[in-house]
C-alpha cells in the first residue's frame, strides 16, 4: 500500500520532527510551489459559461496553478488550487501520471493524497475535459490546452516539494460581509427551518485561512476558502482572467513581492469551497464584460473584500495546527451506490430540465425552453400542445440511440427531476465514455486540527454545511476542530444541492447528476473515510475510471500559417501610443503578429510596460497584471492584429513604452519563429497641466 511506502521514505524527516502532545503546535515539512497554466488565447470557447460564441481573444490576467504540501513523520499531503473553471478527472489522472514517472516526487504522493482543486474562474479556455459534454460547446478536445494544465499542475507540485522546509501553520477565521447574495433562494428556504435557524444567513460569510511560515522566518504562502462564484466578469467577456479570486491571489502576492517566474516565491491561493448557489453578483445586475473595477463594480467589491479579509486574518493570525497528517482517498461508482440513510440508491447521471434555464444572475438563459423550478408536476403537460411537443424531449430525445433513456426506473430513480440530458447513459459509441464521469473520486485530508474534503462538485450552501458538520463530528476524537469543503475537487460532476433543494428543481438541483440522494451518498462516505483514519484502518479503493483521452475528437479551428501585409514584418507597430497621457487615461498601442496559440509563452508574457530608469527601460507591468490588456483579433485569412493596452491609474511619472512578444508561424515550413516589437516612447504626469 502506498501509505505504508510512505512511512518507510519518510523515516529521515521523522528523525528531526518529533510531534508534540495533544494542545500543543505542531512542527510541519511545508512546501508552496507556483506555475503558469494559461493556456490557448485565440479562438478556444471559454469553459465555464459554456457559450460557444465566448472565444478567447487576448489576456486579462494569467492563471496560475498553486501547490502547498504539508508533511509529518508519517506522511504527506498536497493540496491545489488551480485557476480554471472546473478540475476534469482526466486531468487529475494525468498528473498523477507524470507524478508517478518523477522518481523525486513518486515515493511520496499519488492520486490517495494529491487533491486537487478549481476557483471555478468563468474565464478559462476550455476544451480539457474528455467528456462529451464539457467538450461538445467547445467543439472538442484542445490537447494543446490540456498539455498545459496538467503540465502546469505538476511544475507546480514539484516546485512545493523542492521548497519543503520545516514550518509551523496558522490558522485564523473572519467574516466578510456584502461579498456573495444567495441565487437559489426558493430552494435554499426549502430546507429545514430548523438547520436554517443555525445560521446566520443564506450564504456562508466565513473565510478560513492557513498561513504557512518556515521556521527559520520565511512566509512560505497562504490559501484561504470563501464561498463566492469567480463570475464577476459575463460571458461577453473574451479576455482570460482569474475573475475575483484570481485577482485577489494577485493583489497579495504582489504585496509579497512574488516572482511569478521563480521557482521558490511567495503564494497565495483564493480557494473555492461550497459557493454553488453564491454569486458576487446581486445588486450589480448582470455580470458585464468589462475588467476593470471602474467599469465592474461586482469585480471590484468581489476582489477587494476577499483581499482585504484575507491580508486581514493572515497579519493577525496566531492560532497553529497541530497533530498529525493523514488522508484517505476512494473511487466510487455513483451509478448505483446504496444509501443507507435513504433506504434507497443514487442513480446513473442526468441534467434536468431547469439545466435548459442557466443561473439567476450570472448567465441566465434568454429564452429557456424550461424555466428554473421545473418538475416532473410541476407543468400540465396535457393542456398545450406546445407543452406537449417539450414533454416528448425530457427523458425521450435521445431514446432512439440510447435506449436506457426511456427506463422507467431510471426516470423514478431522478424523482422531482424531468430528464433533459441522459448524461450517464449517454455515449459517442457503444464502447465509449458517457457524457460525464460515473465514478468519481472523493477524499478527506487532515492537517491537524482541521480537515479538508475533496468534493467533485459545485457546493450548495447548505450541502457544504452538512459536510462540514459530518467531518467534525467524526474527526473530533482525532483533535479535529475546523473543517472546509474543497469544492470542484479531482474531477466534476456539476452540483451538489440538498435533498430538499433537489426537489425545487432549480438549476442547482437540476445539475445535481446523481438524483435526489447524491448529497446523502457523499456524506456516507466521507463518514467511511474519516473512521478509517480515526480507526487507522485503510479503504477499498475503488473501481479507477479508464483513461479516455485517447477517444478524444478536436474540431478547434488550428493555426496554418501566419502574416503580415507589404512591407510590415512581425511585431511592426500599426499605431503608436499618443505621446503624452495623465493619470487614469488608457495607454494603447496596436502591432501586428502572430497567432497567441503558436506559442502559449508559458511562464512568460506577451506584453512588457517598460520605465525608463537611469538610462534604460526596465519592466513595470506584464501580461499578468490586470491594469494591462493583450487583445487579439484576426485580420484577414492569416493576419493578427495586436492590442495592447495599460491603465495608468496606479502608475507612476516618467518615461515609458510598450514590448510586444510573440510568435508566428511559416506557411512554408510550418516552423514557429519568435518576434517582438517596441512602441515610440511616451511620457506620462500625473496631472495633465503639467
Amino acid at each position: 500500500m502506498f501509505k505504508s511506502r510512505m512511512v518507510l521514505v519518510m523515516l529521515l524527516f521523522a528523525a528531526f520532527v518529533v510531534l508534540p502532545a495533544p494542545g500543543f503546535a505542531s512542527t510541519y515539512l511545508i512546501g508552496s510551489g507556483i506555475y503558469d497554466i494559461t493556456g490557448t488565447a485565440g479562438e478556444v470557447t471559454m469553459e465555464a459559461f459554456a457559450v460557444s460564441s465566448q472565444k478567447t481573444a487576448g489576456i486579462h490576467t494569467r492563471l496560475r496553478s498553486r501547490a502547498f504540501i504539508v508533511g509529518d513523520g508519517a506522511n504527506r499531503v498536497v493540496f491545489v488550487s488551480a485557476d480554471l473553471g472546473m478540475l476534469f478527472q482526466m486531468v487529475k489522472l494525468k498528473v498523477c501520471e507524470k507524478i508517478a514517472a518523477d522518481t523525486a516526487l513518486s515515493p511520496f504522493y499519488n492520486e490517495e493524497n494529491v487533491l486537487l482543486s478549481a476557483t471555478h474562474t468563468h474565464n478559462d479556455p476550455g476544451g480539457y475535459s474528455g467528456h462529451f459534454l464539457y467538450d461538445s460547446y467547445v467543439q472538442g478536445f484542445v490537447r494543446q490546452n490540456f498539455n498545459v494544465i496538467v503540465d502546469g499542475i505538476y511544475k507546480s507540485i514539484k516546485n512545493a516539494h523542492n521548497n519543503l522546509k520545516p514550518g509551523k501553520i496558522l490558522i485564523n477565521q473572519g467574516t466578510i460581509e456584502g461579498c456573495g447574495g444567495n441565487r437559489a433562494i426558493p430552494a435554499y428556504n426549502n430546507n429545514p427551518d430548523t438547520e436554517k435557524a443555525q445560521y446566520s444567513g443564506n450564504t456562508d460569510k466565513t473565510m478560513t485561512l492557513l498561513k504557512f511560515v518556515a521556521l527559520d522566518g520565511e512566509e512560505i504562502g497562504e490559501i484561504n476558502w470563501y464561498a463566492v462564484h469567480p463570475d464577476s466578469i459575463g460571458p461577453d467577456n473574451h479576455l482570460i482572467s482569474g475573475d475575483n479570486k484570481g485577482w485577489a491571489s494577485y493583489l497579495f502576492e504582489k504585496d509579497k513581492r512574488t516572482n511569478y517566474q521563480a521557482s521558490r516565491t511567495f503564494v497565495a491561493a483564493f480557494a473555492q469551497t461550497n459557493a454553488g448557489d453564491v454569486t458576487p453578483n446581486i445588486g450589480y445586475g448582470q455580470a458585464p464584460k468589462y475588467v476593470t473595477f471602474a467599469q465592474n463594480p461586482s469585480l471590484k467589491n468581489a476582489v477587494l473584500k476577499q483581499y482585504n479579509k484575507a491580508r486581514e486574518l493572515y497579519n493577525n493570525a496566531s492560532r497553529e495546527l497541530s497533530g498529525s497528517v493523514d488522508f484517505r482517498h476512494e473511487w466510487v461508482d455513483m451509478r448505483t451506490l446504496y444509501v443507507e440513510a435513504a433506504s434507497a440508491t443514487t442513480c446513473a447521471a442526468a441534467m434536468g430540465a431547469s439545466f435548459a434555464a442557466g443561473s439567476p444572475y450570472d448567465n441566465p438563459s434568454p429564452a429557456p425552453l424550461f424555466p428554473n423550478g421545473t418538475t416532473v408536476n410541476s407543468l400540465n403537460w396535457s393542456d398545450n400542445a406546445g407543452y406537449t411537443a417539450l414533454r416528448g424531449l425530457l427523458g425521450g430525445m435521445f431514446a432512439f440511440a440510447w435506449p436506457a433513456t426511456n427506463d422507467p426506473a431510471y426516470k423514478a430513480c431522478h424523482a422531482e427531476k424531468p430528464i433533459l440530458i441522459p448524461t450517464g447513459v449517454a455515449h459517442l459509441n457503444i464502447n465509449g465514455p458517457t457524457m460525464t464521469p460515473q465514478i468519481v473520486p472523493l477524499q478527506i485530508l487532515k492537517i491537524g486540527n482541521l480537515a479538508i474534503a475533496g468534493v467533485p462538485a459545485e457546493v450548495t450552501t447548505m450541502a457544504g454545511r452538512r459536510i462540514r458538520k459530518n467531518l467534525l463530528s467524526s474527526l473530533g476524537s482525532t483533535g479535529v476542530r475546523y473543517a472546509v469543503v474543497a469544492a470542484l475537487a479531482n474531477t466534476y460532476t456539476s452540483y451538489l444541492s440538498t435533498r430538499e433543494e433537489y426537489a425545487m428543481q432549480w438549476y442547482e438541483g437540476a445539475c445535481t447528476q446523481f438524483g435526489p440522494n447524491e448529497l446523502a451518498a457523499f456524506q456516507q462516505e466521507y463518514t467511511k473515510l474519516c473512521n478509517a483514519i480515526v480507526d487507522g484502518t485503510d479503504v477499498d479503493p475503488g473501481p479507477t475510471p479508464q483513461d479516455i483521452t485517447g477517444q478524444t475528437v478536436d474540431f478547434t479551428a488550428k493555426v496554418l500559417f501566419d502574416d503580415v501585409p507589404l512591407g510590415k514584418s512581425f511585431g511592426s507597430v500599426y499605431a503608436q501610443p499618443k505621446a503624452r497621457y495623465a493619470r487614469g487615461e488608457t495607454v494603447s498601442a496596436v502591432f501586428w503578429g502572430g497567432h497567441p496559440n503558436n506559442d502559449l509563452r508559458t511562464q512568460d508574457t506577451f506584453l512588457v510596460i517598460e520605465k525608463l530608469t537611469g538610462g534604460v527601460y526596465v519592466p513595470v507591468a506584464r501580461d499578468w497584471d490586470p491594469e494591462t490588456t493583450y487583445n487579439w483579433a484576426r485580420n484577414s485569412i492569416a493576419y493578427s492584429k495586436i492590442t495592447i493596452t495599460w491603465d495608468t491609474t496606479g502608475a507612476s511619472a516618467g518615461t515609458y513604452r510598450i514590448r510586444h512578444k510573440g510568435n508566428w508561424k511559416s506557411g512554408w515550413t510550418g516552423k514557429i519563429s519568435p518576434y517582438e516589437g517596441v512602441t515610440n516612447s511616451f511620457c506620462f504626469v500625473l496631472n495633465s497641466r503639467h
